[in-house]
């Protein structure tokens, strides 16, 4: 999805796009991470906090309508007004019915050049989650934590077959030429580990296009939204620069299957974990 600069425009074109999705058959919609705005964090700026809101509040009633009306569960990722000064960037499970099952406050937050979300996240309170909707069970972990093993495995046991990172990611458009390939392999290829490390269904939901909302060089999204199943591999994938719908069927009993026959989750040492509490071994 790309994303423009008004957010109630941003947010009838995600209602449209969940329509269109349901239309062409999808049981759960993911929208990608903030969508209702521009990428904001690319500065540090007060008047951005206008952008945040309660929930409930207007987006989650909302898509919670929209939900019901369709039957499709939705995952939204919304700019949380918790209270004044305590903002979280924060993750809406929607089921089919329309009932807000619950949220997902993005732990992990950077702070890096175009990515400064520490001056306007908390990180989440409320731990690694998931959601036994009527579509499956669930769980919704937000960008930076798709870099974190134990963000997936922790979702994992709690319940998810089915692991969702809403997303805002690209390029540096003067690095692109030197590191963007890397980058973009490694954001790939540690998704579809989670996958194979947990035997479940991973989706990983980007934005695209270009996006400089305080001017200077911005950042290029490389959308690139996939979904890969419980062994890795890819099995619907998106394209670079246009807006899409990625659908894929899925099968819950693959999960089943997987986790028995590769039983990482039988064969893991807890007694012996102790330590990964610590930051660092010496």
């Amino acid at each position: 999805m790309r994303c423009g600069p008004e957010p109630e425009e941003n947010r009838a074109r995600a209602v449209g796009m969940v329509r269109d999705a349901a239309r062409q058959g999808a049981g759960i919609v993911c929208l990608p991470e903030l969508f209702a705005s521009q990428y904001f964090c690319q500065s540090e700026d007060h008047k951005y906090f206008a952008l945040a809101e309660e929930i409930p509040g207007p987006s989650s009633e909302r898509f919670g309508a929209l939900a019901r009306e369709l039957g499709v569960v939705i995952v939204a990722s919304l700019f949380e007004r918790r209270a004044a000064g305590l903002y979280h960037n924060t993750a809406i499970v929607l089921d089919a019915d329309g009932t807000c099952m619950g949220r997902y406050r993005k732990m992990h937050i950077p702070d890096d050049p175009l990515y400064y979300e520490k001056f306007y996240f908390t990180p989440g309170d409320l731990g690694f989650r998931s959601w036994a909707t009527q579509k499956g069970k669930l769980g919704v972990c937000v960008c930076w934590d798709q870099w974190f093993p134990e963000s997936a495995r922790l979702t994992a046991l709690s319940g998810a077959q089915l692991l969702f990172y809403p997303t805002a990611i690209g390029w540096h458009p003067g690095e692109k030429e030197e590191f963007g390939h890397g980058q973009h392999s490694s954001w790939e290829t540690i998704q579809r580990g989670h996958a194979v490390a947990n035997g479940c269904y991973v989706a990983a939901v980007n934005r695209v296009g270009h996006e400089a909302p305080d001017g200077g060089a911005g950042i290029e999204f490389w959308g690139q939204s996939f979904l890969c199943d419980p062994t890795g591999q890819i099995i619907a994938k998106a394209g670079v620069h246009k807006e899409e719908i990625v659908l894929a069927d899925i099968d819950f009993a693959r999960v089943e299957q997987q986790r028995t026959h590769w039983p990482f989750l039988r064969d893991r040492r807890i007694d012996a974990y102790g330590d990964i509490t610590r930051r660092l071994i010496d």
